[in-house]
């Protein structure tokens, strides 16, 4: 009876004593229908038991579908469950066990500024949470790009790079900084594209964004703005009208700043400019339509294709004398007209509406008596000029309206007195 004892308290003695914190093996023994495991522990013969949560983070997971019975698991003891050793069980964590060793290798692997790939896996108050390596990390909002971000829920399902900003264990704590490696690869970048870009240059780029005065495109790291007047020969008032974010489209170069890091760029400097076609498209004598764009003293303007305007000169809107344009004219009539001239390298066309129209009959002027005749015959005569019909060549149709000048109005007729 004696040696019975014995044993029994040599065996007793034996049993490895669980405290909180300790990593343990145990043995699945059973799934309960509460949806967690219960376990026997290795070498302190008593129970533990596995809640779903500390087994898996997924909420919808079939337990069974991850543990079977006679399993051997590595976890946890998070605290006990009974006081007395025998019977007393504890409350084991696989997970937990994970997310400590993960923390274990991620300070051992990295320090303080090390960039690391991390996949946003949550949108939170306040910024994005992130897996570093199985390692919980957050980014602040403020450190997430270099300008204001108003839906932070683009980032999520994104694997952003990002530089740890502090790292500590012991508190599970990791914060990082995307902001910072976006800083470090624009002064990369900036360095390389100024190097590379020259004025006059044709590259390609996307748009990053736009604003009401121009887009901005990134050309590898680095954005150049296209002014709304660089968009399109046509007149543009919004660029979202012509374009839209992450389309490609070729840009040339106008201008480089690396102290104020500004690029300038067009895209309409790529792309034909209406006049180059206007010499075959209204040629002289052509009879084409237009719009009255604006009326001025001289005469009025006229589109007759998308950026191209020519003038209809106050002696070509009729046959029938015109004090006023703008008692013929205004602004949206449709008209006909007739090239008169034009010069696609000077852009200036010269049109005409009378030249459409039928000329009126010239009643025939009787003859003066011949004694009134031979009165006037002894008077010396001048070479009578012969009427102004012509547009003037001293125009552009980039000018404004109070802009024309007396050369605008009389440049044919002052050069007879040259």
């Amino acid at each position: 009876m004696n040696e019975e004892n014995n044993e029994l308290l040599a065996a007793l003695d034996s049993v490895a004593e669980v405290k909180v914190g300790d990593v343990v093996k145990g043995e699945v023994l059973a799934i309960d229908d509460a949806r967690q495991v219960i376990v026997g522990i290795e070498g302190a013969g008593v129970e533990g038991v596995i809640p779903s949560r500390e087994l898996t983070a997924d909420r919808d997971a079939n337990v069974n579908d991850l543990v079977k019975v006679g399993d051997v698991l590595d976890l946890v003891v998070v605290s006990t469950i009974g006081s007395d050793k025998e019977g007393g069980s504890y409350l084991l964590s696989k997970r937990r066990l994970e997310a400590r060793r993960a923390w274990e290798e991620i300070a051992s692997k990295h320090n303080v500024d090390d960039i690391v790939e991390a996949p946003v896996t949550q949108v939170v108050k306040g910024g994005l949470v992130v897996d570093v390596e199985g390692v919980r990390g957050f980014v602040p909002a403020s450190m997430i790009e270099n300008r204001f971000v108003q839906d932070l829920n683009q980032y999520k399902g994104q694997t952003i790079r990002a530089k740890i900003i502090e790292i500590n264990a012991a508190d599970s704590r990791l914060i990082l900084s995307r902001r910072d490696v976006l800083n470090e690869e624009r002064a990369a970048a900036l360095t390389r594209v100024f190097n590379e870009l020259a004025v006059g240059d044709v590259v390609e780029g996307k748009v990053a964004r736009m604003t009401n005065f121009g887009a901005f495109i990134d050309l590898g790291g680095v954005d150049g703005l296209v002014h709304v007047s660089e968009i399109s020969h046509e007149r543009v008032s919004q660029p979202s009208d012509v374009l839209s974010v992450g389309e490609e489209v070729k840009v040339k170069v106008l201008g480089l700043d690396a102290e104020k890091e500004r690029i300038s760029l067009s895209i309409k400097a790529t792309q034909p400019g209406p006049w180059e076609a206007a010499a075959t498209e209204a040629p002289e004598g052509a009879v084409i339509e237009g719009t009255v764009k604006r009326v001025v003293d001289f005469g009025a303007f006229v589109e007759v294709f998308p950026g191209v305007e020519g003038l209809v000169h106050v002696s070509q809107i009729s046959h029938k004398h015109v004090d006023n344009p703008s008692d013929v004219l205004k602004a949206g009539d449709k008209v006909k007209v007739k090239v008169l001239e034009v010069n696609p390298d000077k852009q200036r066309l010269s049109l005409s509406i009378k030249a459409l129209e039928e000329a009126p009959a010239r009643e025939e002027r009787s003859e003066r008596s011949n004694n009134n005749n031979n009165s006037n015959n002894d008077r010396p005569r001048r070479n009578r000029r012969p009427r102004q019909e012509s547009a003037p060549m001293n125009y552009s149709t980039q000018d404004e309206e109070g802009s024309a000048t007396l050369g605008d109005a009389f440049g044919d007729i002052l050069k007879d007195f040259r």
